[in-house]
């Protein structure tokens, strides 16, 4: 079955780095646009980056562009995101999925970022 699996999540100090990973099984991994999204206590979930099947085209939100990275491996279905300068407001759940067309939601991975 389709499923999408987070992790590298954890605690940082602001200005730090870390690096996320989606795992994905169940569909044609490279076929699909795939994004990262994230969720703030009592906030929408929003979308962070998002990357074409290809990994050509990528395309971030403001509040991330020039401190986060998206990129994918096909031959490894895996979706990854850099992070780094990390500030307090990216305290957030992380989440992966297909940019169009979503399937079942993963159960996150955790980002906190504080001193």
């Amino acid at each position: 079955q389709v499923q999408l699996v987070e992790s590298g999540g954890g605690l940082v100090q602001p200005g730090g780095s870390l690096r996320l990973s989606c795992a994905a099984s169940g569909f044609t991994f490279s076929t699909y646009a795939m994004s990262w999204y994230r969720q703030a206590p009592g906030s929408e979930r929003e979308l962070v980056a998002a990357m074409t099947g290809s990994g050509d085209t990528t395309n971030y939100a403001a509040s991330v562009k020039g401190r986060f990275t998206i990129s994918r491996d096909n031959a490894k279905n895996t979706l990854y995101l850099q992070m780094n300068s990390l500030k307090p407001e990216d305290t957030a759940v992380y989440y992966c999925n297909r940019l169009l067309g979503k399937i079942p939601w993963g159960q996150g991975t955790q980002v906190t970022v504080s001193s």
